[in-house]
């Protein structure tokens, strides 16, 4: 069975048809035509007349796809023609017209002609004037909203204290950086306050610190605490390919804030436009140094920016330019750092305030487990917490999605379904089983947390050891127990199956950079000594500044810390063999173990009963009158030591001013 279409004209059944000059005079001769009329057009005549009867025409009719037409005859009573201007043909049909009697008529030319050819010749230029109008207009970054006269004004919109809800109370694990933030909020206030004595407010604060620990956060409570208009805006929306239009971006950036001052400019990672100078190779690079030029100009030159205060925020203020952050333009600089454990558990309870949390969640607790982790961390921890709790139709988030959240968060999902051999299984269980017991045995910084046989990410299983508590510094002794419980996995792999696998790669990538950044950075090498060689903050495609003896006697250096960890762990291994055994099969049966259970099996060989949990010191986040309170508190603390030292010296001077009298 076939289905066909077929597309045909429209039957022409109208009562006028077009015919050739010739066929109309036939038609005057043999008297057919009732009457016509002429009518000048360019160089013809146009001719429209009536028959006396109606006339038979052909027509033709298109079926789509069919293989030939169709004709069909219809008749008609008005024809149209055209005719030349020639002396003949007009001869003959005027002759003709007199000699039948028919009726002629003529018309006037018609006086539009020049118009309709100037639109036709005009028209294709007005339209390609339009398109380009409308190129440059989206090239503008304007949407069609600016056009292209408005390419180099600023895209900071700014944000009022109606549009901003954020407070120093949304900031939590930040109180001395808030501290530090206190007085701009106060001059946008109350200016007069420090004015009246001579003091000037600084006219640029810079956030340094790593990615996630809340520095535009922190802008933003500023500019809530304050109630001023609030200008954001990214270093990379400065520079575009047009040469010029950064700069320009810049000097209108300030003239909206100061018509609106005082007011808050907001600078998010102002590396990208305040990088060193010099350093540029043409193009791109000379665009954006002029842009630094004209902020360096803005914020502090010969206009000045009166009420005007730049806030900027990089986790690479190693890089910017000097004249960037020197004194007058960036005057405060605050290190916004990794919080500690108390201030994550005041993220943590932030974070939380819209969550339903069980009862027997203890923040305190997740504080402790989560060393390292930045605000942004946190906030994820619980984020997913909440995706689990409502994925398994929970109305409340317990300690079983937030423990399940911060595994994603180290180490991402687990993958249960992999299908994994039981020597391979194995293998994993002892390999994890020598980490754990290296850590227990080396326990004077660290604590084992947890370990696990459970695929997650690119590991087959891991373990977390923890601090025992937040750390700034770190010792030789503590480096070295690090390396060696990094050992430990291959160490048990060695002993256990006289043999080695790939699951130690990411080990010996840890145990390596650490052995090489204490030989480099820290100075514990007694061969090398007390120099350093290697910055953290060295650029990786830049040269080495040391000589090609110093670059083997350093790679010997580390090679001889990592073998003297590598027989720490294996004697601590070969020692404990009974616990390690113990702890690889509860593995093998359990897939993981927490600490409680890990300690259990170590002391007693068993796994434990139900525990008391520890308590945790906390702290909530601090408001804006609190964060001021504080400071002043602090700078009433610092006063009076300087005053207690300075009446010490005092009295001792004084007391040995009466011994030397006494002794002449």
């Amino acid at each position: 069975m076939g289905v066909f279409f077929a597309i045909g004209g429209r039957n022409s059944s109208g009562q006028s048809q077009a015919i050739q000059s010739s066929q109309f005079v036939n038609d005057l001769k043999n008297n057919k035509v009732k009457n016509f009329s002429v009518q000048p057009s360019g160089g013809v005549y146009e001719v429209s007349g009536q028959y006396r009867t109606e006339q038979n025409a052909e027509s033709s009719k298109n079926y789509g796809f069919s293989l030939g037409n169709s004709r069909s005859t219809t008749k008609v009573s008005s024809f149209t023609t055209t005719v030349l201007k020639n002396n003949s043909t007009i001869s003959e049909i005027t002759n003709y017209s007199r000699k039948n009697n028919i009726k002629m008529g003529a018309k006037a030319a018609e006086t539009n002609g020049f118009w309709v050819n100037l639109l036709v010749s005009v028209l294709p230029l007005v339209l390609i004037f339009v398109f380009f109008f409308y190129m440059m207009s989206q090239a503008g970054g304007q949407g069609g909203q600016g056009g292209i006269m408005k390419f180099s004004k600023s895209k900071a919109k700014p944000t009022t204290s109606k549009d901003n809800n954020v407070r120093f109370s949304d900031v939590a694990g930040e109180e001395e950086e808030k501290q530090e933030l206190v007085e701009v909020v106060e001059f946008l206030k109350n200016p007069k306050k420090f004015s009246k004595l001579g003091a000037k407010i600084p006219h640029g604060v810079l956030l340094e610190g790593p990615p996630g620990t809340g520095k535009t956060l922190l802008a933003k409570a500023v500019s809530g605490e304050a109630g001023v208009p609030f200008y954001s805006i990214s270093g990379s929306d400065f520079v575009e390919m047009f040469v010029g239009v950064g700069a320009s971006r810049v000097r209108d950036l300030f003239e909206q804030a100061k018509k609106s001052a005082p007011a808050i400019i907001f600078i998010d990672e102002i590396d990208a436009v305040g990088r060193k100078r010099g350093a540029g190779m043409g193009g791109g690079h000379d665009e954006r140094e002029q842009t630094l030029n004209q902020l360096l100009v803005d914020m502090d030159g010969f206009s000045g920016n009166e009420g005007v205060i730049v806030i900027a925020a990089t986790n690479r203020a190693d890089v910017l330019d000097p004249a960037l952050t020197r004194p007058g333009r960036f005057d405060r600089k605050v290190l916004v750092g990794r919080p500690d454990v108390r201030g994550r558990e005041a993220i943590l309870k932030v974070h939380a305030k819209s969550k339903p949390l069980a009862d027997n969640v203890d923040l305190k607790e997740i504080a402790k487990q989560t060393p390292g982790f930045v605000g942004a961390d946190l906030a994820n921890l619980l984020n997913e917490a909440a995706l689990l709790a409502a994925r398994r139709d929970k109305s409340e988030i317990g300690p079983d999605e937030l423990d399940e959240a911060e595994d994603r968060v180290i180490a991402g999902p687990a993958k249960k379904s992999r299908v994994v051999n039981s020597q391979e299984q194995k293998t994993v269980a002892y390999h994890e089983a020598g980490h754990t017991i290296v850590g227990l045995v080396l326990n004077d910084a660290r604590v084992v947390h947890k370990v696990t046989i459970v695929p997650r990410g690119r590991a087959g299983g891991y373990a977390i050891m923890l601090p025992r508590e937040d750390q700034q510094l770190m010792s030789k002794k503590n480096a070295m127990e690090q390396i060696a419980g990094l050992m430990g996995g291959r160490t048990a792999e060695e002993i256990i199956f006289n043999s080695e696998s790939s699951g130690a790669s990411n080990d010996f990538e840890q145990a390596t950079n650490l052995a090489r950044a204490m030989v480099t950075q820290y100075g514990m090498s007694e061969k090398i000594g007390t120099v350093q060689l290697e910055s953290p903050s060295q650029d990786p495609y830049s040269g080495r500044k040391y000589s090609e003896r110093t670059a083997s006697e350093i790679d010997e250096e580390v090679r001889r810390i990592i073998n003297e960890a590598h027989e720490n762990a294996r004697e601590i291994i070969e020692s404990h063999r009974k616990q390690h055994e113990l702890i690889a099969k509860a593995l093998l049966k359990y897939e993981t173990l927490d600490e409680k259970q890990i300690l259990s099996l170590y002391h007693d060989g068993k796994m434990p009963e139900d525990d008391d949990k520890s308590e945790f010191p906390s702290e909530h986040a601090a408001t804006f009158e609190e964060s001021k309170e504080q400071l002043k508190e602090r700078e009433d603390s610092e006063a009076k030591d300087i005053n207690y030292k300075a009446q010490e010296n005092s009295s001792s001077d004084v007391q040995d001013e009466n011994n030397k009298s006494d002794k002449d």
